[in-house]
């Protein structure tokens, strides 16, 4: 019996490899030649892996396999969670999987927690040095355990892999610096006569967009060996070498290994910037595209049911060729980079038009686009806006970035909100603070003012709101959803002191969880207002992942109308991003549609829509 049943596994995945073996080898040759050994490492490994993978894991990857969209269904929401500060360790955060379902998430999106600077120079196995826990946090059967868990409660579980570069500290790093080739023939080294001034000057420039404003140059001089090394992002953080076939082979040893953990969904970041070619951006150049289809094979083929999540840092417009294409697709979903900066500055501004600009830039009318949609995650905001647009309404960079900055430190006048400034090496500045503080809430809150924390809550009730709206998988960040505001117990600790990243980081107080369900408390009404949102997003098919999307125009630059059509029925959204009251003028006809929040009829044209208000009108 034994034997028969490893036969059919074996079929199951020879005719998954056979299927793409033509492609698979004919792209790994394009990009590193025709010696076998490295090809041949990789299809072994492959082949093993699948066959260590749990036979629950397997009958998961059937399930989901007959239910390719499962992951697009209009009911699935995301939360980002740091382990640590929510329930201390991993086996803690599996006690509370419970309150996670009561907040209707199915998607839980773990902060780091893979320890890789603590590796020992001792490990042999193919991607094992990737499989070291903060020890604070638990053991990889701790992982293992929580992935389990969470599939038994019907949550996927999400980590993050970096792509781009690897921490000084790393071994492959130590082992480099100590001149070892094989480790030194993994990252970009350079000679001081190899690095003429003008490639220090302008070599990569570019190449790393989401570090615009925190990057503290492209080269790094190490005195111990004389040599230049490669750090695009940081200086803390080596840049892979990608033309290295060891470097690839190593990143799929490690995704495989945690696929058979139990993980589901991979953030794969830094994703477009991975090809470095000198005296180029080393921004989406076509190498990169081989490299994220090989890896969308290499996971059809192994683990089918794990999802690809890419962030690759780009402009709206130069996110879509990530998806690939219908008969060779990339990313299963993309992180919704761009859109974090340009949703605060239409609050900053209560001018939407950027916003839109970028909405009608990501062109959701193809099936194959789907977007993790977040108001913040775990680093600061930073102002990578297109600036050249803004020009045509006389708004010049520098002087924006400090208005913006203003305004969210709550220096401005009038300001509202109680964010905190990051500094970069460089002198460049980020903004960090929960959405409930960016808001207005915890300094409302704070000097008793009930008119402005009624504002700020509708305001944070509006931003929810439109990425619920928004086309794809909406991601909230664990304490948003009961209107957490800033911890600046940070400062009190000597490593957090100086990064305000923290503050917005902050532990999660089940002491104070009991008010979510009291009408009387600001974040027992915030918690119940947005179940009711998700519970009518879950129920409404015009906001099914394969809805068309478009703008819409209302007449106003305060006011942002979205429109969501889904077998004959049409959504019509509409928010207002003033604290004053706006009219809203949209031609749609003037047949009544229902008011999904206030449940009453409406016909959509001349809508009065209060200071931070908005609308999701159904045709009937």
């Amino acid at each position: 019996m034994a034997e028969k049943k490893r036969k059919i596994i074996d079929e199951e995945y020879r005719k998954r490899f056979d299927r793409y073996f033509p492609e698979f080898k004919q792209l790994y040759e394009e990009v590193y030649g025709t010696e076998t050994s490295d090809f041949i490492e990789l299809c072994d490994f492959m082949y093993e892996s699948y066959c260590e993978r749990g036979e629950e894991l397997k009958a998961l990857d059937q399930t989901r396999t007959a239910d390719s969209d499962w992951y697009k269904k209009q009911n699935m929401l995301g939360m980002m969670v740091d382990a640590q500060q929510f329930a201390e360790t991993l086996s803690g955060l599996g006690t509370h999987l419970d309150y996670l379902k009561e907040c209707n998430v199915n998607y839980l999106h773990l902060m780091p927690l893979l320890a890789a600077e603590e590796c020992s120079s001792t490990d042999t196995e193919r991607g094992s040095d990737f499989l070291k826990i903060q020890p604070e946090l638990g053991t990889v059967e701790d992982l293992e355990k929580l992935a389990l868990d969470c599939h038994k409660k019907e949550i996927s579980l999400c980590l993050d892999i970096e792509l781009n570069d690897t921490s000084k500290e790393y071994i492959w790093a130590r082992r480099a610096a100590a001149q070892e080739k094989e480790y030194m023939d993994r990252y970009f080294f350079f000679n001081r006569c190899d690095l003429p001034k003008e490639a220090q000057e302008a070599a990569f420039r570019g190449s790393s967009q989401q570090y615009s404003d925190f990057a503290s140059g492209n080269f790094s001089w190490l005195p111990a060996i004389r040599k230049f090394v490669l750090t695009t992002g940081d200086s803390h953080r080596w840049d892979l070498n990608y033309r290295n076939p060891a470097v690839f082979n190593e990143m799929i040893y490690r995704i495989l290994h945690l696929a058979n953990r139990g993980i589901d969904v991979f953030r794969l970041k830094n994703a477009g910037y991975i090809w470095k070619t000198l005296g180029t951006d080393s921004r989406d150049l076509p190498a990169v595209h081989i490299l994220m289809r090989m890896i969308r094979i290499i996971s059809e083929i192994v683990c089918p049911g794990v999802i690809l999540l890419g962030e690759v840092g780009m402009e709206a417009s130069k996110t879509l060729p990530y998806f690939g294409t219908e008969e060779a697709p990339e990313f299963h979903m993309l992180y919704n980079v761009p859109s974090e900066p340009v949703i605060w500055n239409t609050v900053a501004t209560r001018d939407v038009r950027l916003l839109k600009r970028q909405i009608d830039a990501m062109d959701t009318s193809s099936r194959n686009t789907l977007y993790v949609n977040y108001l913040r995650c775990d680093g600061a905001i930073s102002w990578n806006l297109d600036y050249d647009y803004l020009r045509n309404f006389g708004i010049q960079e520098n002087a924006h970035r400090k208005y913006l900055n203003d305004f969210f430190t709550g220096v401005w006048v009038n300001s509202y909100s109680g964010g905190e400034l990051y500094t970069a090496a460089d002198g460049r500045v980020g903004i960090c603070g929960t959405t409930a503080s960016l808001c207005g809430i915890g300094r409302a809150a704070y000097r008793h003012e009930k008119r402005i924390l009624k504002k700020a809550l509708l305001l944070d009730l509006l931003l929810h709101a439109f990425i619920l709206t928004q086309r794809g998988v909406p991601l909230l960040y664990s304490g948003d959803e009961v209107c957490s505001t800033n911890d600046y117990s940070y400062k009190d600790e000597g490593r957090k002191a100086g990064d305000p990243r923290h503050l917005h980081r902050g532990r999660f107080y089940w002491d104070k969880l009991e008010k979510r369900t009291s009408p009387e408390s600001a974040s027992g009404r915030f918690f119940s207002e947005l179940k009711q949102l998700l519970e009518i997003r879950a129920s409404e098919s015009v906001f099914a992942a394969d809805a068309d999307l478009r703008t819409i125009d209302t007449g106003n630059d305060s006011v942002l109308g979205l429109l969501r059509e889904k077998d004959g029925r049409k959504l019509i959204a509409v928010f207002n991003f003033s604290e004053h009251d706006k009219v809203a003028e949209i031609d749609q006809g003037l047949e009544p549609y229902y008011d999904l929040v206030n449940k009453e009829k409406i016909v959509p044209r001349g809508i009065s829509i209060d200071g931070y208000g908005f609308y999701w009108l159904r045709s009937m």
